[in-house]
């Protein structure tokens, strides 16, 4: 309970901070970046174009890392097993 209310407490905190820069009022609906253009644009689209396979790449090289970590552990938790115990019936 408590936990929940700390969040709640944090996102109406962050909401009311950054609501100004969402209405963006200031600066003519421009946001807090400002103008932007076809170059602006296509720039953030390439960024997003290398980011989402490179974060694939790494997510999956560090599953397989931590994949080969556990059946290496098992092994070796297999292998100092005491041996009467391996059999079924």
């Amino acid at each position: 309970m408590r936990r929940a209310l700390t969040t709640l407490a944090t996102s109406v905190v962050l909401l009311l901070l950054l609501a100004p820069a969402a209405l963006a009022v200031e600066n003519d609906g421009r946001g807090i970046y400002g103008a932007t253009d076809d170059k602006v644009v296509t720039e953030a689209g390439f960024i997003l174009v290398i980011f989402f396979p490179t974060f694939a790449l790494l997510a999956s090289l560090l599953q397989r890392h931590l994949e080969r970590r556990k059946d290496a552990r098992k092994a070796a938790h297999h292998a100092a097993s005491p041996t009467r115990w391996r059999g079924g019936w």
